[in-house]
């Protein structure tokens, strides 16, 4: 139980390292602003043709459905645009991530990694790595998501199975997400990253439930996904040392 409370501590940990670093910042400040970007585009953009298409299909209905429905909407949307702004934000912010990552690393172990100055080239690199990475994530989604969206056909314990296997999988994304900066420097393949997770729970999976309770919420995910990416960071470098 210790190890798994300690797990949850790890994004307030991040705040209150960036505050004592004001090196790190800008590393922080510019993915935010592409979030923002994004966020607001997708937001509006997308809620204002939902509310379009309510208008045009629920002509002549009584005033009150088409409130209701609207308000299913917009909740839909903050959930589905929650999960999709997390992602896009990974990607696009991964060349920031990673060096944001690198330099808590030094700051915590004393040790400075050298790294060339990044250039077009080296940004494309990063972005296309994410990519993939995104992908193989897809992957195990599927492969794991659809089994559990099946489950709900059984009476009953169907539902509690399903919402279990849902929750493990988007805890084990979440930690994926966030843990990925140190664990590519080591250049570990996709199962030694979820070895890793494995490894140490139940810290892990604390530490992939406050975060991903923190990428579900309406608009503090535009500035949560470095808060998790710098608590990612903590976490390995504390727990890499406990198992030398």
């Amino acid at each position: 139980m210790r190890s798994l409370i300690d797990g949850f501590s790890y994004p307030l940990r991040a705040i209150r390292f960036i505050v004592g670093q004001p090196v790190l910042w800008r590393y922080i400040v510019m993915p935010i602003v592409l979030n923002i970007i994004v966020g607001l585009a997708l937001y509006t953009t997308l809620l204002w043709a939902g509310f379009q298409a309510t208008e045009t299909f629920l002509v002549g209905w009584p005033v009150w459905i088409e409130w209701f429905v609207r308000g299913l909407l917009v909740i839909a949307l903050f959930l589905g645009l929650g999960y999709i702004l997390v992602r896009f934000g990974v990607v696009l912010g991964s060349p920031f991530y990673g060096r944001l990552s690198e330099l808590i690393e030094e700051r915590l172990r004393g040790v400075v990694r050298t790294a060339p100055p990044p250039t077009s080239a080296s940004v494309m690199h990063d972005v296309l790595c994410a990519l993939l990475f995104e992908l193989k994530k897809f992957l195990l989604i599927l492969l794991i998501g659809t089994p559990a969206l099946l489950l709900n056909l059984i009476p009953v314990v169907g539902t509690l199975l399903a919402t279990g296997a849902s929750v493990t999988l988007g805890v084990t994304i979440t930690c994926l997400d966030f843990f990925d900066p140190p664990l590519e420097r080591r250049r570990l393949s996709f199962r030694g990253k979820l070895s890793f997770i494995r490894r140490h729970l139940p810290a892990s999976a604390g530490f992939g439930l406050i975060c991903l309770g923190l990428v579900s919420i309406p608009f503090f995910n535009l500035i949560a996904v470095p808060i998790c990416i710098t608590a990612g960071t903590l976490f390995f470098c504390e727990y890499d040392n406990l198992s030398r």
